[in-house]
């Protein structure tokens, strides 16, 4: 390798570049967590994390067994998103409700036909708060499940049209026409994955070329390069390359299952997929680069790492959380990630297509902060034995 990396800039480059992917490829490890991590996260996040509320079991207490009563309660057996349980009575529906049978419990009174022939019908739901979100969505499914009885008396002129249920005001004669842009599938599968994309870069690029890195200083194995001719730029360089290939491959497999597998749909160019993805991937590379050469140790590389770069990019960047509903602290951290911009950029190019105004903001800013951590780790990486 010293004979070979005695000539010129390109023979040393490539002399390198040979060697590390030889390295890369003798460790299989590393090579496992590079290609089949992101196969099973592609397989977790698509198929075992879902934000939907599908099937939830609603206990139903008919305490007046009049037609109009049971035509109330029609609409939440013609939904995917609830699941109707018959329960005797409102004891047996909260004590259902204390074992978290069910999610809810929507209670038809006894009075009901008189107060609905005087236009003052009531129905009772009540939601298990246990779970905020999913309260909130299963309190709107059971409100337009609810609703569409009072449209359906609407227009059949029933003075029943009038009346209200407790979880809003009745629909009267007003008919809604929902649309459901840039998710017509209305899956939170369509949300998780593009954001996955996000992870599997941050992961290769930043957790795994960290810890590598790591390693070898604690090896030597770059002290010994460093009595050769080789220069730091040129040993920084023959880091990237491999892991940066391992990054396209990983890129490659989210794109497939997003496609094959999930059936999302990519509204925007390809080529601004790929292209802000390589932006990413170097940002994420400079990042493990700049870790590993401060740290030089692998447990302390491995820990700031996964502080710095993989947790930040799951629970700050809005893979997880819409960030305008944290606060304004929280905000401002996850706004000064890359990951974030990276989400923004790739989300909305899935979903909504090639929004030119987002996508030039977040290349730009990918392409900075590419620029300015792959030069702190040129600095960070000198020549000389410490």
């Amino acid at each position: 390798m010293i004979h070979a990396c005695a000539g010129g800039f390109g023979p040393r480059l490539l002399s390198l570049i040979r060697k590390e992917f030889r390295q890369l490829l003798r460790d299989r490890s590393n090579l496992a967590m590079g290609l089949l991590l992101p196969v099973v996260l592609i397989f977790i996040f698509g198929y075992g994390l879902s934000l939907d509320v599908r099937d939830a079991p609603v206990a139903v207490v008919l305490e007046d067994r009049s037609p109009a009563a049971a035509d109330v309660l029609a609409g939440l057996g013609r939904t995917q998103y609830l699941a109707p349980v018959a329960a005797g009575s409102m004891r047996e529906a909260e004590r259902m409700m204390l074992d978290h049978q069910v999610d809810a419990i929507v209670r038809v009174p006894g009075d009901f036909s008189p107060r609905l022939a005087e236009g003052r019908a009531r129905v009772q739901v009540i939601v298990h708060g246990g779970d905020a979100a999913r309260a909130i969505t299963l309190r709107g499914y059971l409100t337009a499940a609810l609703g569409q009885w009072a449209v359906r008396a609407a227009d059949r002129g029933d003075a029943g049209a009038a009346a209200s249920t407790a979880t809003g005001g009745g629909a009267g004669a007003v008919a809604v026409q929902e649309r459901m842009w840039f998710n017509a599938a209305n899956s939170s599968t369509w949300y998780l994955v593009p954001g996955l994309i996000v992870l599997i870069m941050t992961l290769v690029g930043a957790f795994l070329t960290a810890m590598v890195m790591a390693r070898e200083w604690e090896r030597g194995t770059l002290e010994a390069l460093f009595v050769t001719p080789v220069r730091p730029a040129e040993i920084l360089i023959a880091k990237i390359v491999p892991y940066f290939a391992v990054g396209v491959v990983g890129l490659a497999l989210c794109l497939l299952a997003a496609r094959l597998l999930f059936r999302v749909p990519m509204h925007g160019s390809f080529a601004l997929v790929v292209a802000g993805s390589v932006l990413y991937l170097l940002v994420a590379l400079g990042l493990g680069l700049l870790i590993s050469a401060v740290t030089r140790n692998q447990f302390m590389a491995s820990q700031v790492a996964l502080l710095a770069s993989f947790m930040p990019s799951m629970m700050l960047s809005g893979f997880l959380f819409d960030l305008r509903n944290v606060p304004d602290v929280i905000r401002w951290i996850g706004q000064a990630l890359p990951a974030t911009y990276f989400m923004e950029l790739i989300r909305t190019l899935f979903l909504a297509g090639n929004v030119w105004p987002l996508v030039l903001k977040d290349c730009a800013v990918l392409a900075a902060y590419a620029v300015a951590l792959l030069a702190a780790a040129r600095l960070a990486t000198r020549k000389r034995l410490d």
